[in-house]
This record gives C-alpha cells, sequence and structure tokens, in this order.
C-alpha cells in the first residue's frame, strides 16, 4: 500500500510533467503562428510566464520533498553522526518556518489582495489570485515535507 507521501510525490510528478507539456506546446504554437501563420499568438507569451511560475514553484516543493534541495555540506561531513542529525533537523525547522511564514501566510495575503481587487491578466483575463495561488500551495506541500521528515526520524 501507497503511503500519502509517495502519492503526493507522483501527484506532483505528474503535475510538472503536465505542465512543462503545456508550456513546450504552447512556445510551438507561438514560434508556429509568428513565423509559418505570419500573426503571433497574442496569449502565448503571458501563459508560458503563468507555466514557468507554476513549473518553479511547484517543482521547488517537489525537490524539497525529495531532499535534493541545494546545501552546503561542508559542516555536516565533517560532524559525528549525533551532530549531523541535529543539523538536519535545525535545517528542517528553518525551512519549515520560513514556508509558513513566506509562503503560506505572505503567499496567502497575495492571494487575497490581488482576489479582492480583482486583478487580472491582460491577455487571458485570468484572475491573478490563480496564478500566486500556487504559492501558499507549495508551502503547505513543504510544510507536510519536512514535519514528515521531522516526525520520521
Amino acid at each position: 500500500m501507497k503511503t500519502f507521501r509517495q502519492r503526493l510525490d507522483r501527484l506532483l510528478a505528474s503535475a510538472l510533467i503536465l505542465i512543462m507539456t503545456a508550456m513546450v506546446l504552447n512556445v510551438l504554437w507561438q514560434v508556429f503562428s509568428r513565423y509559418v501563420l505570419g500573426s503571433p499568438s497574442s496569449f502565448t507569451d503571458e501563459l508560458a510566464r503563468y507555466l514557468m511560475i507554476w513549473l518553479g514553484v511547484l517543482g521547488a516543493a517537489y525537490v524539497a520533498g525529495k531532499n535534493g534541495h541545494v546545501a552546503i555540506d561542508i559542516l555536516p561531513r565533517r560532524a559525528k553522526p549525533g551532530t549531523q542529525r541535529r543539523l538536519r533537523q535545525a535545517v528542517n525547522w528553518i525551512i519549515l518556518l520560513f514556508c509558513f511564514f513566506g509562503l503560506v501566510i505572505g503567499g496567502g495575503r497575495l492571494v487575497f489582495v490581488t482576489y479582492v481587487l480583482e486583478q487580472y491578466s491582460p491577455a487571458l483575463r485570468l484572475p491573478l489570485a490563480y496564478v500566486y495561488l500556487v504559492i501558499p500551495l507549495s508551502g503547505l506541500i513543504v510544510i507536510y515535507y519536512k514535519s514528515h521528515d521531522l516526525l520520521r526520524r
């Protein structure tokens, strides 16, 4: 039986593949419409930008779940195993707190403000709150991963 974490990993990986595929198709359409049809599509630049935002932020959450984020490991490599474990826990707590205050609280406020002010993207007429929703969503995912790591060890 698969754990919730494994299901979440699979869901995130599938979402990232889907977003990347949509981005590639979008850019291909832009190039085709510009150079072959002679009339560039008006929405593709904006859509590519928003897909890139979702890809980058959700990708960061996925990498955090795999513990593949960039780290300077000079100090932990030289430390004793007990100290390494405590350092890992401290780093997980720092990441967890940053995600809570920066991504969930701050990103949630950004989503709320753009929703209340009814801000829309110029070409797609998409509410910007939907674009920014990935910030608190990714923050919650990273918090889950880091909480799981802290409780597991």
